[in-house]
């Protein structure tokens, strides 16, 4: 079980403080730089000792960000020129500055791997409606597909947890699973299913999304589980 800890922060001093913190928990951290005025990428990506994956949030999609689309996405290609290694760019984000982060993460030979994400904050689609968007991230050309929805029944659950062996025998890279206290089960569910990775926050009340287990629970529950 791959676990990911968020890093949300409002300041570079917090983000360089809980990046020390979140090292020393899980191998990858998630640096949510969107709430983060003038973030020190080049600070942040030069002292890791464990994968960086760098996400800039649209706002559409639950982020802080609230510069213009094509500052958002410099602030990515930045970090790919730094060394990250993943970046996280919603699928809906426009072709074109797509693309030239494509392009920036070749000129760097591919260090940096794409995960091309899509988040429903409200609802979780039909399983028709999920698979479009999987097959929309492939043909997009994403190393690895992250689908998110918020489950407002147990039954989303299944449905997206349903994408993970069917992309796996398609040979695609996969994180999928649900937001919301009822998607929670999902969350301990996916990575057993082969779920690239799952997220976990540092502590109560770091959460970068609702449902989101602490890195503690999470590890209890892998205890249990393996002890079974």
């Amino acid at each position: 079980m791959k676990l990911c800890i968020p890093i949300t922060a409002s300041s570079n001093a917090e983000a360089r403080k809980k990046i020390q913190q979140g090292l020393a928990l899980a191998p990858i951290l998630e640096l949510r730089i969107d709430g983060i005025p003038h973030p020190d990428l080049k600070g942040f990506l030069s002292r890791r000792k464990g994968e960086i994956l760098v996400t800039n949030r649209m706002r559409e999609e639950g982020g802080r960000f609230s510069g213009s689309e094509r500052e958002r996405v410099d602030l990515l290609k930045k970090a790919v020129a730094l060394g990250c290694n993943y970046v996280d760019l919603e699928l809906r984000t426009s072709r074109e500055l797509r693309s030239q982060l494509k392009n920036e993460i070749a000129a760097h030979k591919g260090r940096t791997r794409l995960i091309l994400s899509y988040h429903n904050l409200t609802k979780t689609p039909g399983i028709q409606g999920l698979r479009k968007k999987l097959e929309e991230g492939q043909k997009a050309g994403a190393d690895i597909v992250k689908i998110v929805p918020l489950a407002r029944g147990m039954e989303d659950n299944l449905k997206v947890l349903s994408l993970i062996p069917m992309a796996r025998k398609q040979g695609m890279v996969i994180i999928a699973f649900c937001m919301g206290a009822l998607g929670k089960i999902s969350r301990v569910m996916a990575p057993l299913l082969g779920s690239y990775l799952t997220y976990v926050s540092l502590s109560k009340g770091q959460e970068s999304a609702p449902g989101q287990l602490t890195v503690g629970e999470m590890k209890r529950i892998t205890q249990i589980l393996k002890a079974s």
